[in-house]
Parts: structure tokens; C-alpha cells; sequence
């Protein structure tokens, strides 16, 4: 337990992070056990109002697995993979969409509104906010990737103190919907806005030298470094897309990257107001 002076110590060291990014975006795919865990998921939201409240502007980009699961077997469709991504047909996009959509986006909304925060869920549909193209050869296959993003009805909402909350659901042109990785939703948002900050909530701490052992974590890597991380197999298997999609937002203009663990209570104020962080940043070479 903290004293009154360690307390003190605590502010006193976030007040130049806030003031750095006062004003500035931070986009935050929120997924894994910080969503599944009913005390950590309200301490996320308590973190993501705080920052609201000290000027930054939060997006909460989201997806839902566990949840499209449940529901899927509730209707005795059997969820399928390959590779690490869902097979998507047009019975289980139907699914994603309203549980994604009609649930889990309404319920994060709802947390935030009922702890006093401004929230509004929407999905790439709304405002044609992200046009979806799709990812597979097959006709009977939704898993979608983004094509464009229109930044004008975010701008609006932050502009006016609105905290979005988005599901990684879009459309194409014609109007079918698609299936989209939230990880690929939040570095498309975030490189579209010039965010300062794109923060993926993880299950793990972050980027590890050795992955049996959270002592190794690497706090700070540049553009180069990650790729001879990658080179030389440090990162590997499912941290790959992760580690792709935050080189891909850097290159577009965002100005750090993290890959966090989501376990960790208040994950998003240690890694943003503290000078040590809790995970990993990714930032260009010459930073």
C-alpha cells in the first residue's frame, strides 16, 4: 500500500506525460483476458475515462471471440479456424455481426456511460468509416481486411468529447459485411488519424527475448531491431501479426507503438503516464 508521499511521487511523475499528450489520439484494440474477466474489464474503462478526463482522446477498438463462440454453439454451429483466423460463412458472419455489433459494442458503451464517460458505439459501417475488401479467394468466406478509412465521423465525436467504441465489423461497397481482425481495425484507425499512441491489449507482457520468461522483456525496440527480432525467431507464432500491424501504424505516421498485457490492472496508465511503461514500445529508429 502506497503512503501519502509515494502517492505524491506517483502524480507528480505523470504530470509531464500529461501534459505531453494532452489532446492527442491513442487508439486501443481491447480483446483477450482484460475483456473476458469482468474486474479487469472495469478497470480498462476506468483507465480509458481516465484518460478522457486528462485531455488525451481514446478510441476503444474491439473484437469478441470467446463471446462469438458462446453464441455460435448456442445455435449448433461449430466454430472453425485456420491458421489462427475464423472461417467465416455467411451463417457465422451473421453471428459475429449481431454479437459483436448488437452485444459487446452496446455493453462496452453502456460501462462506459454508466461511469459517467460519453461513449458511442459504432462499427465500420457507420459513417462508411472503413470500407472492407476481402480477404479470401472463396465467395462463402467474410474474413475481410480494411480497404479505406474515413476519419470525419471519429474527428466529430472526439472534437465534441465522445469516447468511440468500435467493433471490427465493415462492409464493402456492395453492402456485404466482413469479418475484420480488431488488431488490423486499430492500426488502420490509428494510422488514418496520425494517432499518437496504438495500444493492443495482449495476453502476454509484451515482446520477450525468451518467451518462458516475463524477465526478458524488451521495453523499447526500433523499426530495425523488431526485424532482426523477427529474422531470428524471438518473434514468433501470433506475436507476428501484432508486431506487422504496429510496423505498418508507425510507418503511417503514429508516433509509438505498444503491445501490452491486458492482465495487468490499470495496464494502459502504467504503460502511457509512467516513464518505465509495462510492455513493449515500438518506435521508428530515429526515436
Amino acid at each position: 500500500m502506497l503512503d501519502d508521499f509515494e502517492r505524491v511521487q506517483v502524480l507528480s511523475e505523470a504530470l509531464p506525460f500529461i501534459q505531453e499528450f494532452a489532446g492527442r489520439t491513442v487508439v486501443i484494440k481491447y480483446g483477450g483476458a482484460a475483456m473476458k474477466n469482468i474486474q479487469l474489464k472495469n478497470k480498462v474503462i476506468e483507465d480509458v475515462l481516465f484518460l478522457s478526463y486528462i485531455g488525451l482522446k481514446p478510441i476503444l477498438i474491439h473484437g469478441g471471440g470467446p463471446m462469438i463462440n458462446t453464441w455460435l454453439e448456442k445455435i449448433d454451429i461449430k466454430p472453425e479456424f485456420k491458421d489462427g483466423i475464423r472461417i467465416t460463412d455467411a451463417d457465422t458472419m451473421e453471428v459475429v455481426e449481431m454479437v459483436l455489433v448488437g452485444k459487446v459494442n452496446k455493453d462496452l458503451v453502456t460501462l462506459i456511460n454508466k461511469k459517467n464517460g460519453k461513449a458511442v458505439g459504432l462499427s465500420g459501417k457507420d459513417g462508411q468509416l472503413i470500407v472492407a475488401s476481402s480477404l479470401s479467394r472463396s465467395e462463402n468466406d467474410f474474413v475481410g481486411t480494411v480497404a479505406t478509412v474515413d476519419t470525419k465521423i471519429l474527428n466529430l465525436l472526439l472534437t465534441e468529447g465522445y469516447i468511440p467504441v468500435i467493433a471490427s465489423v465493415a462492409a464493402d461497397l456492395n453492402g456485404q459485411a466482413y469479418n475484420i481482425n480488431a488488431d488490423t481495425v486499430a492500426g488502420s484507425i490509428a494510422s488514418a488519424l496520425n494517432a499518437e499512441k496504438l495500444i493492443l491489449l495482449t495476453d502476454t507482457p509484451g515482446i520477450l527475448k525468451n518467451i518462458n520468461d516475463n524477465t526478458t522483456l524488451m521495453k523499447h525496440l526500433t523499426m530495425s531491431q523488431v526485424h532482426h527480432c523477427k529474422e531470428t525467431n524471438i518473434i514468433s507464432g501470433g506475436m507476428i501479426p501484432k508486431v506487422d500491424c504496429c510496423l505498418r501504424a508507425l510507418e503511417s505516421g503514429v508516433t509509438s507503438t505498444h503491445i501490452i498485457d491486458g492482465r495487468v490492472e490499470h495496464a494502459l496508465l502504467l504503460e502511457i503516464l509512467t516513464s518505465e511503461g509495462i510492455g513493449s514500445m515500438l518506435t521508428l529508429d530515429n526515436v
